[in-house]
């Protein structure tokens, strides 16, 4: 389940209060510093997660990625800005001015292909995979026997083609026996 921010924005203070008072409730002194030294350690695992992605995402180009199709087949809605650069490792190129919403991100691969992401508050809203025109040059694609199209295919019947030839058994040498001589 995904709080909306504004909500995020109160429960989370909110929970923190409950958990050091029901600490400081149940151990006193040492139950407060173990909910303080839980809590501490929960933001310094995310922080480190968050230095790790950008880490890596700032030794690649801005705005590549490996396969711009495989991102759009792993992309979900509502992903934070974050994951998509874990996934990606990179950063996305911005398309939209800055501090705008929505927030527009490219990510192109070495063919051409790109996916252009739409971010509102940081959640994943949208996003479209573009794929570069092939260009049509019959002069030096070999043409493939058979009907061109769909259509006369279908008129000419399945095609039949004569049985493959069985494969001739195989014997393989008797095991040595184990029974002594």
């Amino acid at each position: 389940m995904q709080l909306s921010p504004r909500l995020q924005r109160i429960l989370v203070p909110v929970a923190a209060v409950v958990i050091l008072f029901g600490a400081w409730r149940a151990y006193g002194l040492p139950g407060l510093a173990l909910g303080a030294a839980g809590m501490l350690m929960f933001v310094l695992l995310h922080f480190t997660r968050l230095m790790h992605i950008l880490r890596k995402a700032s030794e690649r180009p801005i705005g590549y990625v490996a396969s711009a199709v495989m991102l759009n087949a792993k992309l979900k809605p509502r992903a934070s800005l974050v994951h998509v650069m874990a996934m990606t490792r990179s950063l996305g190129e911005a398309r939209s001015p800055a501090d705008t919403q929505p927030e527009i991100f490219r990510w192109t691969d070495n063919g051409g292909s790109y996916v252009d992401c739409e971010f509102h508050q940081g959640k994943l809203a949208s996003w479209s995979l573009t794929r570069p025109e092939q260009p049509v040059d019959t002069a030096d694609t070999p043409q493939a026997e058979g009907p061109a199209t769909f259509e006369a295919a279908a008129e000419a019947g399945p095609a039949v083609t004569a049985p493959a030839a069985a494969p001739a058994p195989t014997t393989l040498p008797a095991a040595p026996s184990s029974e002594p001589r």
